[in-house]
Protein backbone atom coordinates (compact mmCIF):
# COMPACT_ATOMS: atom_id res chain seq x y z
CA UNK A 1 0.00 0.00 0.00
CA UNK A 2 1.29 3.45 -0.90
CA UNK A 3 1.27 5.70 2.15
CA UNK A 4 -0.13 9.23 1.85
CA UNK A 5 1.19 12.03 4.07
CA UNK A 6 -1.12 14.70 5.44
CA UNK A 7 1.73 17.21 5.19
CA UNK A 8 4.84 17.24 3.06
CA UNK A 9 6.60 19.27 5.80
CA UNK A 10 8.44 16.92 8.13
CA UNK A 11 8.39 19.58 10.85
CA UNK A 12 4.64 19.04 11.12
CA UNK A 13 5.39 15.54 12.38
CA UNK A 14 7.76 16.84 15.05
CA UNK A 15 5.48 19.24 16.94
CA UNK A 16 4.80 18.94 20.62
CA UNK A 17 1.06 18.87 21.34
CA UNK A 18 -0.99 18.22 24.45
CA UNK A 19 -1.18 14.46 23.92
CA UNK A 20 2.38 14.14 22.61
CA UNK A 21 4.04 16.01 25.48
CA UNK A 22 7.65 15.01 25.00
CA UNK A 23 9.10 17.79 27.17
CA UNK A 24 7.44 16.23 30.23
CA UNK A 25 10.04 15.09 32.80
CA UNK A 26 8.89 11.45 32.62
CA UNK A 27 9.36 11.37 28.85
CA UNK A 28 12.77 13.00 29.14
CA UNK A 29 13.81 10.49 31.78
CA UNK A 30 12.90 7.40 29.77
CA UNK A 31 14.38 8.96 26.61
CA UNK A 32 17.70 9.27 28.44
CA UNK A 33 17.50 5.56 29.26
CA UNK A 34 16.48 4.45 25.77
CA UNK A 35 18.67 6.62 23.56
CA UNK A 36 22.35 7.43 23.30
CA UNK A 37 24.08 9.64 20.76
CA UNK A 38 26.00 6.73 19.25
CA UNK A 39 22.81 4.97 18.17
CA UNK A 40 21.70 5.18 14.59
CA UNK A 41 18.29 6.56 13.74
CA UNK A 42 17.06 3.04 12.99
CA UNK A 43 18.35 1.76 16.33
CA UNK A 44 16.53 4.55 18.15
CA UNK A 45 13.25 3.80 16.37
CA UNK A 46 13.57 0.09 17.08
CA UNK A 47 14.34 0.73 20.75
CA UNK A 48 11.39 3.06 21.20
CA UNK A 49 9.01 0.77 19.33
CA UNK A 50 9.98 -2.31 21.31
CA UNK A 51 9.79 -0.41 24.59
CA UNK A 52 6.22 0.78 23.95
CA UNK A 53 5.19 -2.57 22.50
CA UNK A 54 6.63 -4.69 25.30
CA UNK A 55 6.83 -2.54 28.43
CA UNK A 56 3.51 -0.69 28.18
CA UNK A 57 0.57 -3.04 28.68
CA UNK A 58 -2.51 -2.88 26.50
CA UNK A 59 -5.37 -2.10 28.88
CA UNK A 60 -7.67 -4.72 27.39
CA UNK A 61 -5.03 -7.45 27.55
CA UNK A 62 -4.55 -6.92 31.28
CA UNK A 63 -8.26 -6.20 31.86
CA UNK A 64 -7.54 -2.84 33.46
CA UNK A 65 -10.18 -0.15 33.82
CA UNK A 66 -7.66 2.73 33.81
CA UNK A 67 -7.88 5.13 30.87
CA UNK A 68 -4.68 6.93 29.83
CA UNK A 69 -4.29 9.45 27.02
CA UNK A 70 -1.31 11.80 27.15
CA UNK A 71 2.08 10.24 26.47
CA UNK A 72 3.24 11.10 30.00
CA UNK A 73 0.19 9.37 31.52
CA UNK A 74 0.78 6.26 29.46
CA UNK A 75 4.36 6.18 30.66
CA UNK A 76 3.44 6.89 34.29
CA UNK A 77 0.92 4.05 34.53
CA UNK A 78 2.65 1.76 32.00
CA UNK A 79 -0.63 1.00 30.22
CA UNK A 80 -3.09 2.23 27.62
CA UNK A 81 -5.05 1.15 24.57
CA UNK A 82 -3.60 1.56 21.08
CA UNK A 83 -4.63 5.24 20.86
CA UNK A 84 -2.67 6.03 24.00
CA UNK A 85 0.33 3.85 23.14
CA UNK A 86 0.66 5.55 19.76
CA UNK A 87 0.82 8.91 21.59
CA UNK A 88 3.73 7.64 23.67
CA UNK A 89 5.66 6.23 20.72
CA UNK A 90 5.20 9.51 18.86
CA UNK A 91 6.43 11.46 21.89
CA UNK A 92 9.55 9.32 22.32
CA UNK A 93 10.51 9.57 18.66
CA UNK A 94 9.67 13.24 18.26
CA UNK A 95 11.85 13.94 21.29
CA UNK A 96 14.73 12.63 19.16
CA UNK A 97 13.81 14.69 16.11
CA UNK A 98 12.36 11.69 14.28
CA UNK A 99 9.18 12.59 12.37
CA UNK A 100 6.29 10.46 13.59
CA UNK A 101 2.62 10.51 12.65
CA UNK A 102 -0.56 8.58 13.25
CA UNK A 103 -2.15 5.90 11.09
CA UNK A 104 -5.40 3.97 11.37
CA UNK A 105 -7.15 0.75 10.50
CA UNK A 106 -10.81 -0.21 10.82
CA UNK A 107 -10.99 -3.63 12.44
CA UNK A 108 -13.53 -5.97 13.95
CA UNK A 109 -13.41 -5.24 17.63
CA UNK A 110 -13.73 -8.92 18.50
CA UNK A 111 -13.96 -12.04 16.35
CA UNK A 112 -17.10 -11.54 14.24
CA UNK A 113 -18.56 -8.55 12.35
CA UNK A 114 -21.81 -8.60 14.35
CA UNK A 115 -19.84 -7.58 17.46
CA UNK A 116 -18.88 -4.31 15.81
CA UNK A 117 -15.84 -2.46 14.54
CA UNK A 118 -13.37 0.05 15.90
CA UNK A 119 -10.57 2.29 14.75
CA UNK A 120 -7.13 0.93 15.54
CA UNK A 121 -4.17 3.31 15.85
CA UNK A 122 -0.57 2.77 14.84
CA UNK A 123 2.30 5.06 13.87
CA UNK A 124 4.01 6.20 10.71
CA UNK A 125 7.72 7.01 11.12
CA UNK A 126 9.94 8.79 8.60
CA UNK A 127 13.45 7.35 8.42
CA UNK A 128 15.82 9.85 6.85
CA UNK A 129 18.47 7.17 6.43
CA UNK A 130 16.30 5.32 3.91
CA UNK A 131 14.25 8.37 2.86
CA UNK A 132 10.83 6.84 3.38
CA UNK A 133 7.98 6.27 5.79
CA UNK A 134 7.36 2.99 7.54
CA UNK A 135 4.44 1.97 9.74
CA UNK A 136 4.88 0.41 13.17
CA UNK A 137 2.24 -1.04 15.47
CA UNK A 138 3.21 -0.93 19.14
CA UNK A 139 -0.15 -2.25 20.32
CA UNK A 140 1.51 -5.11 22.17
CA UNK A 141 1.95 -8.73 21.18
CA UNK A 142 -0.07 -11.68 22.48
CA UNK A 143 -1.06 -15.08 21.07
CA UNK A 144 -2.19 -14.41 17.49
CA UNK A 145 -0.74 -10.89 17.43
CA UNK A 146 2.94 -10.51 16.50
CA UNK A 147 4.00 -7.04 15.34
CA UNK A 148 7.72 -6.50 14.69
CA UNK A 149 10.11 -3.75 13.74
CA UNK A 150 11.07 -4.04 10.08
CA UNK A 151 12.23 -1.66 7.39
CA UNK A 152 11.88 -4.24 4.62
CA UNK A 153 8.27 -5.34 5.08
CA UNK A 154 5.36 -4.36 7.28
CA UNK A 155 4.84 -6.75 10.17
CA UNK A 156 1.80 -5.21 11.82
CA UNK A 157 -0.41 -6.53 14.59
CA UNK A 158 -3.38 -7.19 12.32
CA UNK A 159 -3.96 -8.16 8.71
CA UNK A 160 -6.95 -6.56 7.04
CA UNK A 161 -9.91 -8.67 5.94
CA UNK A 162 -11.52 -6.46 3.32
CA UNK A 163 -14.25 -9.02 2.61
CA UNK A 164 -15.75 -8.28 6.03
CA UNK A 165 -15.40 -4.50 5.70
CA UNK A 166 -12.13 -3.98 7.52
CA UNK A 167 -10.05 -1.12 6.11
CA UNK A 168 -6.42 -0.07 6.04
CA UNK A 169 -6.27 3.71 5.73
CA UNK A 170 -3.15 4.86 3.84
CA UNK A 171 -2.87 8.26 5.51
CA UNK A 172 -0.19 9.43 7.93
CA UNK A 173 -1.64 12.22 10.04
CA UNK A 174 0.31 14.87 11.92
CA UNK A 175 -1.91 14.62 14.99
CA UNK A 176 -4.06 11.89 16.54
CA UNK A 177 -7.60 11.59 15.25
CA UNK A 178 -9.86 13.86 17.28
CA UNK A 179 -12.46 11.14 17.81
CA UNK A 180 -9.90 8.82 19.36
CA UNK A 181 -8.68 11.50 21.78
CA UNK A 182 -12.22 12.53 22.70
CA UNK A 183 -12.98 8.88 23.47
CA UNK A 184 -10.05 8.68 25.87
CA UNK A 185 -10.94 11.97 27.53
CA UNK A 186 -14.65 11.24 27.94
CA UNK A 187 -14.43 7.73 29.40
CA UNK A 188 -13.39 6.60 32.87
CA UNK A 189 -13.56 2.81 32.49
CA UNK A 190 -11.24 1.38 29.85
CA UNK A 191 -13.07 -1.96 29.60
CA UNK A 192 -16.47 -0.39 29.02
CA UNK A 193 -14.91 2.10 26.62
CA UNK A 194 -13.26 -0.71 24.66
CA UNK A 195 -16.45 -2.75 24.40
CA UNK A 196 -18.93 0.00 23.66
CA UNK A 197 -17.47 3.43 22.89
CA UNK A 198 -14.57 3.23 20.42
CA UNK A 199 -15.09 5.13 17.13
CA UNK A 200 -15.42 2.84 14.11
CA UNK A 201 -14.39 5.17 11.28
CA UNK A 202 -12.22 8.20 10.58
Amino acid sequence: MELIVESTELKDYLKEIDTVNFSHPLIKEIANDLFINEQTEIEKVKNAFEYVRDKISHSWDIQSTKVTCKASEVLKYKEGICYAKSNLLAALLRSQGIPTGFCYQRLMIFDTPDKGYSLHALNGVFLRSINRWIRLDARGNKPGVQAEFSINEEILAFSIQENIDEKDYPYIYCEPNSKTIATLEENTNALEMYKHHLPDNL
